[in-house]
């Protein structure tokens, strides 16, 4: 996260610690499958300047959140991101309950589906939990990987399940970040809320990625402060959208609603 955009989170407001700020962002820098990265790298990634860096890793090495190379010249993740990782996901009751719920909707009848579970990160949806059916050709997702909001199945539904005036903001903010998406922003969310009113669940059919199907439905908290969602796909020239909406639709739906708790919802839906 560049500087830029710690003002726009940060504003005036004089409890907020850049420099933690900082350091989280440095650590979000490292890509699923990355297992090394330089201060130039990091740099690049986040905006800051390099003798921020240089300080920034040296107190992170410290704190054994960050591990150096004297050889290659570069960090990897540590031994504390990794305690840090396994307590969040711990503390993640409703993902523990929705594995289940994952392999059922993995068990059949189509051979070539993955099912995930996530809440939103900003702009994107985050997987806490995965499962995948047994064959060879299915979606290789995994715990930690980020969703787009805008233009996936499990983004969507938890754009048009989130209170309304919530949603301006996210919208306002991706605009603002991204003007030359701005028309496609707008007919992602579109679809989702069209979706949603409709099926009371959520479709992507290749516009996420050309090559990827999926539909998406919400699960709410007891306490209603939590919207995360499941979402089902797989490779489109094995996936249906039809056999998505007919055969799967009712299932993501019932396996949500099992996983809510009766939560009251936040919006509409196809009932």
């Amino acid at each position: 996260m560049a500087d830029d955009d710690l003002n726009d989170i940060d504003g005036d407001d004089r409890k907020f610690v850049s420099a933690l700020a900082r350091g989280l962002d440095i650590l979000r820098a490292f890509r699923p499958h990355e297992t090394t990265l330089t201060n130039l790298e990091i740099a690049t990634r986040t905006g800051l300047p390099k003798p921020t860096i240089s300080r920034l890793t040296h107190t992170l090495c410290k704190l054994e959140y960050l591990v150096y190379s004297e050889r290659t010249g570069t960090y990897r993740l540590g031994g504390g991101v990794l305690a840090l990782g396994f307590g969040v996901l711990s503390g993640i009751e409703m993902s523990d309950r929705a594995v289940e719920e994952l392999i059922d909707l993995c068990a059949g009848p189509n051979p070539h589906l993955t099912a995930s579970f996530g809440e939103r990160f900003r702009m994107s949806v985050v997987y806490t939990a995965v499962r995948r059916s047994q064959q060879a050709v299915s979606l290789n997702n995994n715990v930690g990987a980020r969703i787009p909001l805008f233009h996936s199945a499990i983004g969507r539904v938890v754009l048009a399940t989130m209170p309304e005036d919530e949603r301006q903001t996210i919208v306002d903010a991706a605009v603002a970040e991204r003007p030359d998406e701005k028309a496609r922003i707008h007919d992602g969310l579109g679809q989702g809320l069209d979706d949603y009113d409709k099926y009371g669940f959520c479709t992507s059919f290749g516009d996420w990625l050309p090559e990827v199907n999926g539909i998406a439905a919400p699960v709410f908290s007891l306490n209603g402060e939590r919207t995360c969602a499941i979402n089902l796909g797989g490779p489109a020239f094995l996936v249906e959208p039809s056999e998505l909406i007919e055969v799967y639709g009712p299932r993501i739906r019932a396996a949500t609603e099992r996983l809510s708790y009766g939560a009251v919802q936040s919006t509409g839906g196809a009932k």
